[in-house]
């Protein structure tokens, strides 16, 4: 189960994961994302209570990365240990901005 909390700000956009993001739910971030793209200059994942991310996340990611390459940023703040190892384990951790 994945729980997405938006909150916008002008061109910035956060959104709090809740969950897990995998096979199953990796389809409600790519919709919620599509559906604030337009007009976006920043976009802020907030990974605080996500607990678990799949390789269907990382490719939701991945992609969003690149939708908003020139256009706009992206960065993900608040990934727990496990998140981060997982971003070290892919070299995901050298494409995104992680803070």
């Amino acid at each position: 189960m994945l729980n997405i909390n938006k909150t916008s700000e002008e061109k910035t956009v956060v959104l709090a994961l809740e969950g897990r993001l995998d096979t199953t739910t990796a389809p409600e971030l790519e919709a919620a994302i599509q559906e604030v793209l337009p007009g976006l200059t920043e976009l802020i994942l907030d990974f605080e209570a996500l607990e678990y991310i799949s390789s269907a996340g990382l490719r939701v990611l991945l992609s969003t990365e690149k939708a908003l390459n020139g256009k706009g940023t992206m960065k993900i703040c608040k990934a727990n240990e496990t998140i981060l190892e997982i971003f070290e384990v892919t070299g995901f951790s050298e494409i995104l901005t992680i803070e």
